[in-house]
């Protein structure tokens, strides 16, 4: 419950605007209140509006997409693009192609994009973006047919210096690859800048691929060592999904001692006490875009489980959710508490209930939000801007040592800000509170509110 009247007033204000949005409104008043905490200091909050313009998104976009089918058949599906904040940066965030993408899921991704790439330290605004169109199950040519007639209305909308999409749930290279050709075939130009995510060959970056999973386990490290002298040398893991995040995300746990034991996708999940094939998976998620299923026939001793949810029943020492939002519930927060866990990190966005993030936290369990710990894949993103606007590309290396670098310190400043707050150790304040402070301090300075 807000303790603020202010407070409470603009949640009142979101929820009535806009009453089906839930999901928005749960990400809205987890960061209320954060901001209680600091809002009675800050009496200019108020005299401003400057919570009033947070909340709001800057720009919502909202269009057709017509396309065929390979049977020549036509489909109508729904564009969006949400540009939330520009405070600090031209928009910057991912597209979705999913049959539950609508505004509500959209603005809270925006929001929450807008605090995490302030984390970063890049100059980056927030926003997202998608369709409601579902690529499973439908040919190359098809994709390439929705990606083109998507990007020919989204092109009016974004450019290197304005808006600069990427890739999420259901937008990989392929995706943004189509996308890519058909914005410089109706602009006219290489503008490798409006597109991150690209492939090597066309302006895109090393380490963009792992980045997201690479930058979880980054920080996950950083938190075990310095809230608990711990890491991840011997650990038990349990990761849920099986796309980029969580594969590469059980690529660094295996490099950094630890022992993954789990994965799942929409269907089930498999279970392998002796620690993942990371191998196998790739070759199943990656080669042929496969089911997970599929890896019981290929190593003995491993099971597979219809219902993903029930992954959480194994027991770990670190879990780290990165299949997608609201997967974790109270009930199930308790049963990984009582199972021994030590670390809880949100590698999809906002995959645990507030509900859930209470039990972690009254169990003292270590709990990083997604809006620090999956920021790594935008951080990478913002590198690979600055290699296009350089014309320039950095090695391997050189751009996974920048990405610790900036998880790194995503995960001091939460720290900081948490203790600043009078509460140490509580990362979703720490977070919240840190972007919130850039972005809000940029929209003053420049007089946009």
């Amino acid at each position: 419950m807000l303790k603020s009247e202010y407070l409470q007033r603009v949640y009142t204000q979101v929820v009535t605007r806009d009453p089906d949005q839930r999901e928005f409104h749960q990400a809205v008043l987890e960061v209320l209140e954060s901001l209680d905490l600091i809002v009675d200091r800050h009496p200019e909050y108020e005299e401003r509006g400057i919570i009033e313009s947070f909340v709001e998104p800057e720009r919502m976009i909202c269009f057709r997409v017509p396309w065929d089918d390979d049977q020549g058949r036509v489909h109508v599906n729904r564009g969006y693009r949400i540009q939330f904040n520009s405070a600090i940066g031209p928009y910057k965030g991912g597209l979705r192609f999913h049959p539950t993408v609508n505004l509500s899921i959209l603005k809270f991704l925006g929001f929450e994009q807008t605090l995490k790439n302030s984390l970063t330290g890049l100059p980056m605004g927030g926003a997202k973006g998608g369709s409601d169109f579902d690529p499973k199950g439908r040919s190359d040519a098809e994709v390439m047919r929705f990606c083109q007639s998507f990007m020919t209305e989204l092109h009016r909308h974004i450019g290197q210096f304005v808006d600069v999409p990427a890739g999420d749930i259901g937008v990989g290279g392929r995706e943004i690859g189509y996308l890519f050709g058909q914005y410089s075939r109706v602009r006219g130009g290489h503008d490798a800048g409006v597109l991150t995510g690209k492939g090597l060959a066309f302006g895109g970056s090393l380490v963009r691929t792992e980045a997201t999973g690479y930058g979880l386990c980054y920080l996950t490290e950083e938190m075990l060592r310095c809230m608990r002298k711990e890491s991840f040398d011997g650990k038990t893991v349990v990761i849920s999904g099986s796309g980029n995040v969580a594969i590469f995300a059980t690529e660094k746990a295996t490099q950094l001692g630890g022992r993954v034991v789990a994965l799942s996708d929409s269907n089930g999940y498999i279970h392998d006490p002796k620690g993942i094939d990371l191998n196998v998976v790739k070759d199943i998620k990656l080669g042929h875009r496969g089911r997970i299923k599929e890896y019981v026939d290929r190593v003995p001793g491993s099971s597979y489980t219809e219902g993903f949810r029930g992954i959480w029943n194994i027991p770990c020492d670190i879990a780290l959710p990165c299949a997608t939002q609201n997967e974790i519930d109270g009930e199930m927060a308790r049963t990984i508490v009582q199972n021994g866990c030590l670390a809880v990190t949100e590698g999809a966005n906002m995959p645990c209930l507030p509900e859930a993030i209470r039990v972690f936290q009254e169990a003292g369990l270590l709990f990083a939000p997604s809006k620090a710990a999956n920021a790594g894949g935008v951080a990478t993103s913002g590198l690979e801007m600055s290699q296009n606007s350089m014309r320039y590309s950095w090695s391997f290396e050189e751009v996974d040592r920048r990405l610790k670098d900036i998880m790194v310190n995503i995960f001091h400043n939460a720290y900081h800000a948490s203790e600043e707050c009078g509460v140490p150790g509580d990362l979703v304040v720490g977070a919240n509170i840190a972007g919130f402070l850039k972005v809000s301090r940029g929209m003053v300075a420049q007089g946009l509110i």
